[in-house]
């Protein structure tokens, strides 16, 4: 594989900013998408990997060494707290309880990363250090760390910085091929206990293949042969793995009476998605537009993550009428964003969002993410941006309401219908 240069994260002013104010990190994120890059260059006076094999059973057997060594290092330390950096913590959960207690005793400031909090939940020892650390996430490439990339690019072989570091696109292939064998396949399988491999295994590639949709448990449960309860549990594994991401919908109407209130679930990335559906390079034609929905979905999680506004990405779905992609919430303000595979939206790709912002007296102005060549009005309260910049434009918009001394907005008009 190609060496590539280094990319500075859009997280790491957040990362810094959140050290100098004193707190402790724990920095989460699926394998491969920079956690162990992003913070050795962060100069720390202590890091330890967890990943060795010998490293990890010294502390699993003697825990509190850990306490020993640093405290040693803080009475060297000049000038504040030292910083220790612990990775993949996951791997060793009887370290979390040495970890409080220094926290608690303020000799050390940490950064902890972790592909999977299933281990620490699991374990009865452990915890999260709710209270005491900062939780980020560190995701796949987003749009401005990455920019060059070309659209259909993005959407087979996904963001990973592993992945997309390679030119040739069948080594690409070969990459995706072995990170979703020898990570999905083994190690997940192997962390969650999982009895039925083989059920296992059919539920990731139905799992990836549904991406993006509204679960059904119980059809996933008729086609692979176990309870539903069953395939919770194993979107339950994904999302503990940082393999899928929970998209709650927006479920709260005046009006509505039947809005959607199960959960979408969404691949972390798109060419790991691929790969473990096992679909080739050449997507049906009507297959484009639903990765381009994904892809917008993901890019909106990855920018409000790392930029850390209070704003949640939900959908909104009428099942016997309209539907929006993506709706922003930031704190009871709203934002609907319609995705669309075109580059010449016309009036009727925005009847829906019209329906949206005429239902919700918060909602000021919607957008539909497109391939337009520049920004472009389509009504009074309806933009359509180009998929390269919508992030920007979004981002200044996501928490303008409407005048809220309006007279509220009820009742359906026609073009709800």
């Amino acid at each position: 594989m190609e060496r590539m240069n280094y990319v500075e994260r859009s997280i790491e002013p957040l990362i810094h900013h959140t050290l100098e104010r004193g707190k402790s990190i724990f920095l989460f994120g699926a394998r491969q998408t920079g956690k162990t890059t992003l913070v050795s260059r962060l100069a720390p006076q202590l890091s330890i990997s967890f990943i060795r094999p010998d490293v990890r059973l010294r502390y699993e057997k003697t825990p509190n060494l850990l306490t020993g060594e640093i405290e040693a290092l803080s009475a060297r330390s000049e000038g504040g707290l030292p910083l220790v950096i612990l990775d993949e913590v996951q791997k060793v959960p009887e370290i979390m309880d040495v970890v409080q207690d220094l926290i608690d005793r303020r000799v050390a400031l940490f950064l902890l990363t972790g592909s999977s909090a299933r281990k620490l939940r699991r374990h009865a020892q452990a915890n999260l250090l709710p209270g005491r650390v900062t939780v980020l996430h560190l995701d796949g490439f987003g749009l401005k760390e990455w920019p060059h990339e070309c659209l259909e690019n993005r959407l087979l072989d996904g963001s990973l910085p592993g992945i997309v570091g390679v030119g040739n696109l069948q080594d690409r292939e070969e990459d995706l091929s072995a990170y979703v064998t020898t990570y999905l396949e083994e190690e997940i399988r192997a962390e969650a206990v999982v009895r039925h491999l083989g059920s296992f295994a059919r539920f990731l590639e139905l799992a990836a293949a549904e991406s993006g949709n509204i679960v059904n448990l119980r059809k996933l449960a008729s086609e692979i042969g176990v309870a539903h309860t069953t395939i919770a549990s194993y979107y339950q594994i994904l999302e503990d793995c940082l393999i899928a991401e929970r998209i709650e919908p927006l479920s709260t109407s005046a009006t509505r009476k039947k809005l959607t209130r199960t959960d979408r679930f969404l691949f972390f990335d798109l060419g790991v998605r691929r790969l473990a559906a096992r679909e080739g390079r050449q997507p049906p034609r009507e297959q484009w537009g639903k990765l381009f929905e994904q892809f917008v979905g993901l890019e909106l999680l990855k920018y409000f993550r790392a930029q850390r506004p209070r704003v949640k990405v939900r959908f909104w779905r009428d099942p016997d009428g309209p539907e929006v992609d993506w709706v922003l919430d930031c704190e009871g303000v709203y934002v609907p964003i319609e995705v669309k595979w075109t580059d010449s939206p016309e009036t009727s790709d925005a009847r829906h969002l019209h329906c949206f912002l005429s239902e919700y007296p918060t909602a000021g102005q919607g957008y539909i993410v497109c391939r337009v060549p520049r920004k472009t009005k389509i009504s009074e309260q309806v933009t359509a941006l180009p998929w390269q910049t919508f992030l920007e434009e979004i981002a200044i918009k996501k928490c303008q309401p409407a005048s809220l001394s309006a007279t509220p907005r009820q009742g359906k008009s026609n073009k709800c219908q």
